[in-house]
């Protein structure tokens, strides 16, 4: 484990103890203070970014949020941060569900005691509210446009994955394999990790010694990325094995691009997704119209990330992440928690 790695998490587990839009004690409206819930799937610089999201839509719509992030990406731990978010008092929550299809019952209970969202992964057949997050189905086509381009003459292809119970994994994987239909490209295979970054390397290491023909690494995730990278630099294979991942982890994924080791990532919006969440809540809690559109999918958009932009969007990120610093810094010295 890293030195960035163990001080994000000291950074993420604090943060689970603090509440955005604190300076929010009266909204604009004059309408007074929502209290709102928001749990993420997993702890990463991602949620990090969702929370400075959930930050500022709450100081804009007089909203506080109570901001948790699990330690591992496991639906039991999940379970227990919400009901101690309710238990303590909201009337909104925010919630990533880590296994959908199991935690639709769990989601349905939620859904009739406050107004219920889901971020980032959806529950479609629960009766949340609506999901905010990136159309994922759409991200895997513009992944799976990337592939091709990175492959032009086709070749092997393994995916990684956290695991398979995540609906906006699923959806991702089915866009690469809608969008490389037609073309030499093959995928040989799935690994998954559970979330676990160092599994994930060894899932890495594991395909290159065995497929030594494996012409590509997908990351579907945002930990797998980095991890494909780690590996293709320990075997030697920098530029013989290309990487197409998602996400924006600085110390990986950024700099692999501009590294020259991963070839393009699909850079999610993981601020919208919680400046959107805490924005909608709010809204709802309040009786108020949020725009939600018909499909109730609010759409929080990609950025594909390669040579040719990553200067720019580095830079844009080290920005917003400079802003969420200094607000955390001026809430802790003057008192906040």
């Amino acid at each position: 484990m890293n030195r960035f790695f163990i001080i994000s998490i000291a950074l993420a587990v604090a943060l689970t103890l603090s509440s955005c839009g604190k300076h929010g004690a009266k909204t604009q409206h004059g309408k007074g203070v929502v209290r709102v819930g928001f749990v993420s799937n997993c702890i990463a610089d991602f949620w990090l970014l969702g929370k400075a999201g959930c930050d500022d839509a709450g100081e804009k719509y007089g909203a506080v949020c109570d901001y948790r992030m699990p330690t591992q990406m496991a639906a039991t731990e999940q379970k227990t941060l919400v009901e101690d978010i309710i238990v303590r008092g909201v009337d909104g929550l925010a919630i990533s569900p880590i296994d959908p299809k199991n935690q639709t019952t769990m989601l349905n209970e939620l859904a009739d005691k406050v107004k219920l969202v889901c971020t980032d992964s959806d529950a479609p057949k629960s009766k949340r509210v609506c999901y905010i997050g990136t159309s994922n189905l759409e991200a895997g086509l513009v992944a799976g446009a990337e592939l091709r381009k990175a492959l032009p003459n086709g070749g092997k292809v393994m995916m990684f994955v956290p695991n398979f119970d995540l609906k906006n994994c699923q959806e991702r994987m089915q866009g690469v394999r809608e969008a490389i239909k037609g073309s030499n490209i093959k995928i040989i295979g799935v690994m998954t990790d559970n979330g676990d970054r160092t599994k994930c390397i060894q899932n890495a290491e594991d395909c290159l010694t065995k497929h030594g023909d494996v012409a590509a690494m997908v990351g579907i995730a945002g930990s797998n990325g980095p991890a494909c990278a780690e590996a293709l630099k320990a075997a030697h294979k920098v530029g013989k094995v290309k990487i197409v991942c998602f996400d924006g982890e600085e110390e990986g994924t950024l700099q692999g691009i501009k590294d020259g080791v991963i070839e393009a990532t699909v850079a999610q919006n993981p601020y919208k997704m919680g400046y959107e969440s805490v924005r909608v809540m709010a809204a709802l809690v309040r009786g108020e119209d949020p725009g939600i559109p018909p499909d109730g999918k609010i759409n929080t958009g990609v950025t594909v990330v390669n040579k040719s932009n990553i200067d720019e969007h580095w830079d844009n990120l080290r920005r917003l992440k400079a802003k969420f610093k200094s607000r955390e810094h001026l809430e802790r010295t003057s008192g906040g928690s």
